[in-house]
């Protein structure tokens, strides 16, 4: 039995990766939730319509980022909004949409006063900066260099900055109630059908953190007042050659690559960001080698991976 709840939300991108887990707790928490899609008719959302409670409390508004009356339909009338749709490219040309889109959804959210805006924004608006060293723990006061992102090229960071910038901006204007999430790498296993995006391995680091917990980071920071300002999500970093090492334990039926594509040079030290802040208000991570076993084991399920029979 859930719990009766008389809120109602908006999820915009309600079919990507990390929306569709967090439409998923909404529901199952007893919200209303609007989830705003491209097509509410494409077959690629079906499965936002499959989970429990979607028939009485889910509805699939159309509505696009530059649209801004579209926005508003979608976001009038409720009482929070999870902002997690934004363009995922190294395009420098979608930064302006993401820009735009962001500042739209805080002027649909000030418009239709709603009480409390959660905005997905990046660990790549956090860590991109030449003078970040593996020796200090990155807290959420970090912000990337503009100028280090254009220089290397990294338009994706780039966007990100500015779109969170944007709307923290505009949300102070306005007088909207805003907390940012911070992502790390999302891993985990997939509600939609098919991979949004994200090989002898690379000298580098990445880290990680469990769909299912940024889902329910987003949900504690919407439920908790005293919520405030950013908050990285990040259970923990690895070496490419550990995520490598764990995978060919779990799974020795695939070609795993094992050789660094450059051996010679020492492992890259990985950066350490902090989660103090999430696990304070009582957000208890999933391991990083069960995120990387359910990835794997979703991606077969979805026929994205063969599946081979092991002999016992």
């Amino acid at each position: 039995m859930h719990l009766v709840c008389d809120q109602v939300v908006c999820v915009t991108g309600a079919g990507g990766f990390i929306a569709s887990w967090l439409v998923k707790l909404l529901l199952e928490k007893g919200y209303t939730v609007r989830g705003t899609v491209r097509n509410p008719d494409d077959p690629r959302n079906d499965h936002l319509m499959e989970l429990e409670g979607a028939k009485e409390r889910l509805r699939l508004y159309k509505a696009e980022l530059l649209d801004y009356n579209s926005l508003f339909e979608a976001i009038n009338g409720c009482d929070g909004v999870f902002h997690t749709a934004s363009p995922v490219s190294d395009d420098p040309a979608l930064t302006e949409s993401a820009v735009t889109g962001s500042k739209n959804v805080i002027i649909a959210a000030a418009e239709a006063e709603v009480g409390r805006v959660v905005f997905t924004s990046s660990i790549g608006a956090v860590y991109m900066d030449p003078n970040t060293s593996p020796d200090e723990i990155v807290y959420e006061t970090r912000w990337s260099d503009l100028d280090f992102c254009k220089k290397t090229k990294n338009w994706y960071c780039y966007g990100k900055v500015l779109a969170e910038r944007a709307a923290w901006e505009e949300s102070k204007k306005r007088g909207v109630d805003m907390v940012v999430i911070n992502p790390v790498l999302v891993i985990g296993p997939l509600l939609q059908p098919t991979i949004n995006a994200s090989t002898t391995y690379a000298n580098s680091v990445q880290a990680y953190v469990h769909v299912n917990d940024v889902a329910a980071a987003h949900v504690l920071l919407f439920e908790n007042p005293s919520a405030a300002g950013r908050y990285i999500c990040s259970e923990s970093s690895l070496h490419r050659g550990e995520v490598v090492e764990i995978l060919a334990k779990f799974f020795p039926e695939y070609p795993v690559p094992t050789k660094c594509s450059d051996e010679i040079k020492p492992r890259a030290k990985a950066l350490t960001f902090s989660n103090q802040k999430l696990k304070d208000m009582g957000l208890d991570f999933v391991p990083v080698k069960q995120c990387l076993y359910e990835t794997v084991k979703s991606l077969q399920e979805k026929g994205q991976l063969p599946v081979h029979d092991q002999e016992i």
